[in-house]
């Protein structure tokens, strides 16, 4: 029987002197204590880090829930390095566990440098593929303003409410909210995770 592939995700918060901690933290922490979005387990650590490990399918939705949640506050946003891969030490703390997925979300979240999001695999040609796609998927996302931030993250966590009712949630109109959701992508950026979801789970079935 195959070992069950698991993913880490490492990150942490850009420019995060240029906000009160604990208003980032909050709201970092509120994604993170939410069952329903396949979080297993994560930690904050060093101040502005954190890791945490969720399955590969929700990976990259969480990841862009994550990033959006951090955007709706001006001038921060979130690197984040998604390591898919077995484990095969397993702690309470999440920094403590071990194994290939932690090894490739250290080695991806190193080489990030100027960019905000990428994926190591065991798989080089997805990993190819899909940091291209990360890539231009970034163009739009990292230039989020703080509104069409909080709209992505909104749409994305409730996809089946309607612009009227999101627009009532969030005290807008809802042509804001159709101009809002252009700005942010977000039919390109849904039709990209159902891709994502579609191609890793080929891979770790």
């Amino acid at each position: 029987m195959p070992i069950r592939q698991t993913c880490i995700i490492t990150g942490d918060i850009v420019n995060s002197r240029s906000l009160a901690p604990e208003v980032w933290l909050n709201t970092i922490k509120q994604v993170f204590n939410q069952s329903k979005n396949g979080i297993i387990k994560w930690e904050i650590f060093r101040g502005d880090m954190f890791q945490l490990e969720t399955t590969p399918e929700l990976a990259l939705t969480l990841a862009l829930e994550i990033k959006a949640s951090i955007k709706k506050h001006k001038d921060i946003d979130v690197r984040m390095a998604l390591g898919v891969g077995t484990k095969n030490y397993t702690s309470q703390k999440v920094t403590e566990s071990n194994g290939e997925a932690y090894i490739n979300s250290g080695i991806c979240f190193e080489g990030l440098k100027k960019r905000r999001l990428a994926i190591k695999t065991p798989w080089k040609t997805f990993d190819e593929e899909w940091n291209i796609i990360l890539k231009l998927a970034s163009l739009t996302m990292d230039n989020w303003a703080p509104k069409t931030a909080l709209i992505f993250k909104e749409a994305l966590t409730n996809p089946t409410l309607t612009q009227q009712t999101l627009a009532k949630q969030l005290q807008r109109t809802q042509g804001t909210i159709s101009e809002g959701l252009s700005r942010a992508g977000y039919e390109e950026i849904s039709q990209t995770l159902i891709l994502f979801k579609k191609h890793i789970t080929e891979k770790v079935d």
